[in-house]
C-alpha cells in the first residue's frame, strides 16, 4: 500500500507547504553561507589576529585545523542523519559550529584559537551535508533544479563578499567579530529549522561504526596533511610526508575492508555500485580540484601581473562566479522543466576544459577584459556541474542513504580541492622559482626562496628588473597550473559521457511511476510515516 508523505516532506513537500518550505530553505541557505563564508572572512583578518595573539609560526594551523575537522567529520554527519534523523543531526552541527565560533572569538592565544577552530570545523562538517540531505528530503529531484541558482548564488556571494566583509569587520569592529558575526545568523537558522522543519523521526537500533569512523578520520587527516604540508612545510620526498602517505593509505585500505563487514557502515559500499553515483563522485573531485585552484591563482595573477588591487580581490572573480550563477540557474530550470540532465555534465566538462586551456594562454600582456572572458568560460562550465553532481548522486541512491550520498559527494569535492591546491601550487611554485632564477639570477632566487607568492608590499619593494622578472614568473607559473587543470578537467568530460540518464524521481506522472533503475536509480517511493 502506498504511503502518504507528510506536508513539507518528500514528494509533496514543495506543493503542500510552500511557505514552510521557503522558510526552511532560507534557514538552510544561511547555514550554507556560514560554512562557506567562514574561511574567507578569517583569511582577511589573519594579519590582525597574528598581531594581537602572536604565534606566527602556527598561523597555517588556524586554517588547517578547521579544514581537517570539517573533512574528517563530513561522512560521520551524513551517517548520523541517516541513522537518527537529519533534523537533529543538522541542529547539533549548527550548535557545535556556533560554540566553536564563540570560543574562537574569545581565544587569548594562538593555541586556543587553533583548538577552537577545530571545534568550529567539526560543526561545519555537518552544515553542508545537512543542507544537501535535507533539501534531498524536502524537494523531489526534478523540482530540486529550481533551487540550484539559490545555492550557486550563496556560493558566489560567499566567494566575492567574504574578503570584503572580513576586511570591513576587522577594520571597524575588530577581528573577534569575524567569529561573533556567525552567532546571530546561526541563531536565526537554528530557530527557523527548529520551528518549521518537519521530517520523520528515526531511531536506529544499530551501533555507530566507531572503528570505521576512526579509520576514515585517520585516512582523511593524513591525506589533508600531505596536501597541506607537501612542498611547503616539508619536501614532497621527506620522511614525514612519506610516513603520512603510508598511514593514509593503510587507514583507507583498512576502512574499505572493514566497511564490507560492519553492521552499519559509515559509507556503505553498495552506493558505489551505481554507475552514476561513482561518476558523480569522480566529477565532484575534479570540480573541487579545478575550482579552488582557479580561485587561488587567478587573484594572484591579476594582482602580480595586471596590477589589480588586493583590497577588492573577491571582485576579480566576478566574471567566473557570475557566469557560474547564471548557468546554474538555467541548468536547474531546464532540468526541472524537461527532466533531462546528462547534457549539463557533458557541456560542463567541455567548457571547463576549454576555459582552463584559455587561462593557461595568459601572459604579461593579457588584458583584464580578455582574462575576464576566459574566466567566464570556466564559470559556465562550473555552473553546469556544481549542483548537477549532487542532484544526480542523490537520485542514484535510496532515501535511506541520502545522508551518506550527500556527505560522500561533499567529501570527494573537499578532497579534490585539497589535491588541487597542493598539486597546482607545487607546480606553480616550482615554475616561479625557475623563471626567477633564469631572469634575475641570484637576486631572483633570493626573492622567492621563502615563498613564490609575494604580497603587494613585497612586490612594490623589488627593483624594476626583479619586478618584471617576477611578473613573467607568475605568468609562467599560472600557465603550468591551468594547463594541468585543463588536463584534469578532460577526465570530468570523459566521466560525464558515461553518465546514464535515469528519470528524476518524484516529478510528475512519468517520473513518479518510474521504477528504480536497479543499478543507477533508487526506488521512486519516498515513504514518510511520521512527522516531527
Amino acid at each position: 500500500m502506498a504511503e502518504t508523505p507528510q506536508a513539507g516532506t518528500g514528494e509533496a513537500g514543495a506543493g503542500k507547504q510552500p511557505r514552510s518550505v521557503r522558510v526552511v530553505l532560507l534557514a538552510l541557505m544561511i547555514a550554507m553561507m556560514l560554512a562557506m563564508l567562514d574561511n574567507m572572512i578569517i583569511g582577511t583578518a589573519m594579519p590582525t589576529i597574528v598581531g594581537e595573539l602572536g604565534g606566527l609560526e602556527h598561523l597555517s594551523w588556524v586554517v588547517t585545523a578547521y579544514t581537517l575537522a570539517t573533512a574528517a567529520s563530513t561522512p560521520l554527519w551524513g551517517k548520523l542523519g541517516d541513522m537518527y534523523g537529519r533534523k537533529g543531526a543538522f541542529m547539533t552541527s549548527i550548535v557545535i559550529f556556533l560554540v566553536g565560533s564563540a570560543l574562537s572569538g574569545m581565544a587569548q592565544d594562538m593555541g586556543q584559537l587553533i583548538g577552537f577552530r577545530a571545534v568550529q570545523g567539526l560543526g561545519a562538517g555537518g552544515l553542508m551535508v545537512g543542507v544537501m540531505a535535507i533539501i534531498g528530503d524536502l524537494i523531489p529531484p526534478r523540482e530540486r533544479g529550481k533551487y540550484q541558482g539559490m545555492m550557486a548564488g550563496v556560493m558566489a556571494l560567499a566567494m566575492i563578499g567574504g574578503p570584503l566583509v572580513g576586511g570591513t569587520i576587522t577594520d571597524h569592529w575588530g577581528w573577534r567579530w569575524s567569529f561573533y558575526i556567525n552567532l546571530p545568523l546561526g541563531a536565526i537558522a537554528l530557530v527557523a529549522v527548529s520551528a518549521v522543519l518537519h521530517l520523520p523521526k528515526k531511531r536506529s537500533q544499530a551501533r555507530i561504526d566507531y572503528l570505521g569512523a576512526a579509520l576514515l578520520t585517520i585516512g582523511i587527516t593524513a591525506i589533508v596533511l600531505v596536501t597541506t604540508w607537501g612542498g611547503t612545510e616539508y619536501a614532497w620526498t621527506s620522511a614525514r610526508i612519506m610516513e603520512l602517505i603510508g598511514i593514509g593509505v593503510a587507514a583507507l585500505v583498512g576502512f574499505v575492508f572493514w566497511q564490507t563487514r560492519a553492521a552499519e557502515p559509515i559509507v556503505p559500499l553498495h552506493i558505489f555500485r551505481s554507475r552514476n553515483f561513482t561518476l558523480m563522485s569522480v566529477i565532484g573531485f575534479i570540480v573541487g580540484f579545478v575550482m579552488f585552484g582557479a580561485t587561488l591563482f587567478l587573484p594572484l595573477y591579476q594582482q602580480s601581473v595586471q596590477g589589480a588591487s588586493a583590497t577588492n580581490s573577491g571582485l576579480l572573480l566576478l566574471p567566473m562566479l557570475g557566469a557560474m550563477l547564471v548557468t546554474s540557474m538555467v541548468a536547474g530550470r531546464v532540468t526541472t522543466n524537461t527532466g533531462r540532465y546528462k547534457i549539463f555534465p557533458v557541456l560542463g566538462g567541455a567548457l571547463m576544459t576549454v576555459g582552463l586551456f584559455l587561462l593557461s594562454l595568459m601572459d604579461t600582456d593579457t588584458t583584464r577584459f580578455t582574462s575576464g572572458l576566459y574566466m567566464a568560460v570556466v564559470g559556465l562550465g562550473m555552473g553546469c556541474l556544481m549542483q548537477i553532481t549532487m542532484l544526480v548522486a542523490q537520485n542514484s541512491v535510496e532515501m535511506k542513504d541520502m545522508g551518506v550520498a550527500s556527505s560522500s559527494t561533499t567529501l570527494f569535492r573537499t578532497l579534490g580541492s585539497s589535491f588541487g591546491v597542493a598539486i597546482m601550487g607545487a607546480l606553480f611554485n616550482h615554475r616561479v622559482q625557475d623563471v626567477m632564477a633564469e631572469r634575475a639570477g641570484a637576486l631572483g632566487s633570493k626573492v622567492t626562496e621563502s615563498s613564490a607568492q609575494l604580497d603587494a608590499a613585497s612586490l612594490a619593494k623589488l627593483p624594476e628588473a626583479a619586478r618584471e622578472a617576477y611578473q613573467h614568473a607568475v605568468s609562467s607559473g599560472t600557465h603550468g597550473a591551468f594547463l594541468l587543470g585543463a588536463a584534469v578537467a578532460v577526465l570530468a568530460l570523459v566521466a560525464a559521457v558515461f553518465v546514464k540518464e535515469v528519470p528524476l524521481k518524484g516529478a510528475g506522472p512519468q517520473a513518479a511511476e518510474a521504477p528504480g533503475d536497479g543499478e543507477d536509480g533508487a526506488t521512486a517511493k519516498t515513504p514518510v510515516t511520521e512527522a516531527v
